[in-house]
């Protein structure tokens, strides 16, 4: 099969082996003609990350981006934008990379605060549209789906609480799709990543609402994370499995427009206060909240189980999580990432107030939230 195609859906991406190549053209097409290059401080340092930036005629590249990236990121990319005359923003790299550059290309052109723009009701309405800068953007891993989303992340440093920051126009223009620029990550973040991609897919699947065309998105990105993640983790030189984790990363993006949950509600705060990888923490939490939603979800897990070539039960879909979690090396507990039950009251308290709590299948409230973390700190199934 040719992996290589041309989609509009939900954004026009180019996908396929090589397809960087197209950046220059992909950035005209945008309608920019002085980009702001954004993207972490490791990747700035690599080969593949300069030849980038060098074929835009040497664009500015900012990089002062956490991984679990803050307003100050935020402040610091649009000075940069600002100082530069940027037309735009090319967005190069991983969950982080994708979400501060969407937000720099964002609030260049707004005159409130980021926090002003969360997504809760109407807010993106508050947002002067003609004022957002557009976005190319460049995944090098295969987890946010960033790149095909109309929303970013970023962590409110007093409350340690990370918000969702949304508005239709924060879509990028274009989307490179190039999985050889994936070949790079170690197999420790191609499985983080790859959990996080599943994830998505997963609780967008599971979300109470009514939201067909996304649960068909969903179910296949699962079939695609089950057959091709460990293969992505076990040789990162596979580019057929590289390529299709890269689709299920869209797909998950796609997706979770329908609904988020629990795994996300509780990753956030964990993610805010710990520090941790947020694949990595959506991976461990993934068993303990699919059991604290069995009763809600068991008529979905069979016929997801079934669609991917499972018998068609949900132990057999809860054995399949916990061993390609064993494959790829994400932890079974919490405490395989260095997260203690010091700051579990603080997390337990924040886990109901995350945006993704509210498409939880079961309520998410205090008591269930601990119930949840103590089992994934535990290893209790």
């Amino acid at each position: 099969m040719d992996l290589r195609a041309n989609w509009n859906y939900p954004t026009s991406v180019k996908f396929g082996a090589g397809r960087i190549s197209e950046l220059a053209e992909a950035v005209k097409t945008a309608g920019m003609s002085n980009p702001l290059f954004v993207t972490d401080p490791n990747l700035a340092t690599l080969p593949m990350t300069q030849k980038a930036a060098a074929s835009l005629n040497g664009a500015k590249v900012f990089s002062d981006i956490k991984s679990n990236p803050v307003e100050a990121n935020v402040i610091a990319g649009v000075a940069a934008m600002k100082a530069g005359g940027h037309d735009g923003v090319v967005a190069f790299g991983g969950g982080s990379a994708l979400d501060v550059g969407k937000l720099i290309a964002f609030m260049a052109g707004q005159t409130r605060p980021v926090w002003d723009f969360e997504d809760v009701d109407d807010w993106w309405t508050r947002a002067n549209a003609d004022g957002i800068a557009p976005v190319v953007a460049v995944p090098t891993t295969a987890g946010t789906g960033s790149e095909v989303g109309r929303a970013a992340v970023v962590t409110h440093e007093k409350s340690h609480t990370k918000k969702i920051i949304f508005h239709p126009k924060m879509m990028p223009k274009v989307t490179i799709c190039d999985p050889e620029l994936t070949v790079g990550m170690p197999a420790i973040i191609t499985a983080g990543t790859g959990m996080d991609a599943f994830s998505h897919c997963l609780e967008a699947y599971c979300g109470p609402f009514y939201h067909p065309m996304a649960d068909g998105i969903a179910v296949e990105g699962v079939r695609l994370v089950k057959e091709y993640l460990k293969a992505a983790v076990t040789d990162g030189k596979n580019l057929e499995a590289r390529a299709h984790m890269m689709s299920a990363a869209a797909m998950g993006a796609t997706s979770f427009q329908k609904a988020l949950g629990a795994i996300h509600a509780l990753s956030h705060p964990v993610g805010s206060l710990y520090d941790t990888h947020h694949g990595l923490t959506n991976g461990v939490f993934m068993p303990y909240v699919l059991i604290f939603n069995k009763k809600a979800i068991e008529p979905q897990i069979i016929r997801l189980a079934a669609y991917i070539g499972l018998k068609p039960r949900f132990k057999a879909f809860l054995d399949f999580v916990l061993e390609l979690r064993e494959q790829t090396g994400v932890p079974h507990t919490l405490a395989g990432l260095n997260v203690d039950d010091t700051k579990a009251d603080k997390i337990v308290e924040m886990a109901p107030k995350d945006p993704t709590a509210g498409g939880n299948p079961i309520p998410l409230d205090k008591r269930a939230a601990r119930t949840i973390f103590n089992r994934a700190l535990e290893g209790r199934l």
